[in-house]
C-alpha cells in the first residue's frame, strides 16, 4: 500500500487494510446523532443509544492502534449531545443541542422510539468521557484532555444555559513512552523574548469550508498535534477523512497521509483541497 491514500469505505474493515504503520493518528468521528453522511446504513452515529456508539467507536480505534506504531499516539476531536426525547417522536440530538425533530437523519436513526434508560430530558450525555474511559478500559493510555475553545461558537437559541463554546481534544498513548515533541509547540511568552510551554486550553476559530456543507477541522487545531506526534517523513492517519483536513495539514508539514472515507462523494472534496 502507498502512502497519501484515501480508501473509501467502512474504516472498520478498510484498517484491516493497512500494511504500514502510523506514527500518529488525528481524527473527528462523526458525532452522536448529528447528522446523515449520506443515508447509509453502516455510517457511525446512528446508533440506537450512546453506549452503542462508543463501542462501534472502540472497535474502529482498536484497529487503529493496530496501525500505530509502539510509540504512536491518537488525538481524537469529539463532541457532546443532548438528550431529547418525545414519545412516538424518538430522539432529536440535532446541533448538539435539544431538538424536537431528527428530520436530517437517516431512517434508521428515526426510529429510536424508546426511551434511553438512565438519561433525563434536557441531559448532557458525556459522549467525550463515556468514550475516553471505554478506551481506556480497552488498553490506551488517556494521557490529557484539551479544551478546544472557539471564540465565535455556533449561536444557540437555548435560555436555561451557556452557550456551547468548547469541545475536547483527548491525547491517548499506545504505550507508557510514546513520541511527543514538546518544544515543536511551545508559544511565544507575553513580552515575546522567549518560548513557553503550551497550555491544555486551545483557542481556535472554527472555519468554514466553502465546498463543503459540514463542519470542518480548522487546520489550526490540529497543526501543534501534529507537530508534537510526529516529526517529518512520517504517517499520520485519519480513519475518518472528511473534507481531507489531516491530509492536507500533513503535507504541509511534511508528513505523509492515509485515511478511510465511508462516503465515496468527498473524494473530489479531499483531492481538491490537496492538490488544487
Amino acid at each position: 500500500m502507498t502512502r497519501d491514500l484515501v480508501l473509501f469505505g467502512d474504516c472498520r474493515e478498510r484498517l484491516k487494510e493497512f500494511d504500514d504503520l502510523a506514527r500518529m493518528c488525528i481524527t473527528s468521528p462523526p458525532y452522536y446523532g448529528l447528522r446523515n453522511y449520506g443515508d447509509k446504513d453502516n455510517q457511525i452515529g446512528i446508533e440506537q443509544t450512546p453506549e452503542d456508539y462508543v463501542n462501534e467507536l472502540v472497535k474502529v480505534f482498536r484497529e487503529v492502534k493496530n496501525n500505530l506504531t509502539e510509540d504512536g499516539t491518537l488525538w481524537l476531536n469529539i463532541g457532546d449531545s443532548y438528550y431529547n426525547y418525545r414519545p412516538g417522536k424518538g430522539q432529536g440530538l440535532v446541533k448538539q443541542s435539544v431538538s424536537k425533530t431528527n428530520q436530517d437523519l437517516p431512517s434508521k436513526c428515526n426510529r429510536r422510539g424508546n426511551k434511553l434508560q438512565g438519561y433525563k430530558e434536557k441531559d448532557l450525555i458525556g459522549i467525550p468521557w463515556l468514550l475516553a474511559f471505554a478506551l481506556r478500559k480497552d488498553g490506551w493510555y488517556l494521557r490529557q484532555d484539551i479544551i478546544w475553545s472557539k471564540p465565535n461558537p455556533m449561536p444557540e437559541s437555548v435560555r436555561d444555559r451557556c452557550t456551547k463554546s468548547h469541545e475536547y481534544i483527548f491525547l491517548f498513548s499506545k504505550n507508557q513512552n510514546y513520541y511527543f515533541d514538546v518544544d515543536a509547540i511551545k508559544e511565544p511568552t507575553v513580552d515575546g523574548r522567549g518560548l513557553k510551554r503550551k497550555k491544555s486550553v486551545w483557542s481556535v476559530n472554527t472555519k468554514p469550508y466553502k465546498d463543503a456543507h459540514f463542519a470542518v477541522f480548522p487546520e489550526e487545531l490540529i497543526k501543534p498535534c501534529i507537530l508534537a506526534g510526529s516529526e517529518e517523513g512520517d504517517l499520520i492517519l485519519d480513519p475518518f477523512m472528511g473534507s481531507g483536513t489531516t491530509a492536507v495539514t500533513a503535507k504541509s508539514l511534511n508528513r505523509d497521509y492515509i485515511g478511510c472515507e465511508l462516503n465515496h462523494d468527498y473524494g473530489k472534496l479531499i483531492m481538491k483541497r490537496i492538490y488544487g
